[in-house]
């Protein structure tokens, strides 16, 4: 069977959304775990995610 001509086998990370973190200022790419909530996620890891509550 083969795949649609319009989901690629294989994205390069390079090729995936990046956003800025709203704490720490880095860009960090798309996960696929984040598919549903892409649009919610504000922070690249749990640490920022900790950090911005304390500010």
């Amino acid at each position: 069977m083969s795949r649609p001509a319009s989901r690629p086998k294989h994205v390069s990370k390079a090729d995936l959304p990046q956003k800025p973190c709203a704490v720490c200022n880095r860009p960090f790419a798309w996960r696929k775990k984040w598919a549903r909530v892409w649009d919610d996620v504000k922070y690249c890891s749990e640490r920022c995610r900790r950090d911005a509550r304390k500010r």
